[in-house]
């Protein structure tokens, strides 16, 4: 896959997901989160007002932290996949 197509995938997921207006998973929120900051380049911490989750964030992130972009956004389309797929 080139990166043109992989950066069109990943646009399709995201939006996918935004315009999706069920619930979602905790643990999924949690996972697509993480990776769509590492996709993205987006270093910034997590500004959640309540701190219990700011830290599920900040895990979330160190666990992925040797991960690249590119298998980032490739994960983030998986997930997003295997959920409209298999999650309903």
């Amino acid at each position: 896959m080139t990166s043109d197509n992989l950066d069109i995938e990943f646009r399709e997921a995201v939006e996918r997901i935004n315009s999706y207006t069920g619930a979602f998973p905790a643990d999924l929120l949690l996972r697509l989160y993480a990776y769509y900051k590492k996709a993205t380049n987006d270093y910034s911490g997590p500004r959640s007002k309540k701190p219990i989750i700011n830290a599920f964030k900040t895990n979330a992130l160190f666990q992925i932290k040797s991960v690249s972009e590119a298998e980032a956004k490739r994960i983030y389309i998986d997930l997003v996949n295997n959920y409209f797929l298999y999650g309903k």
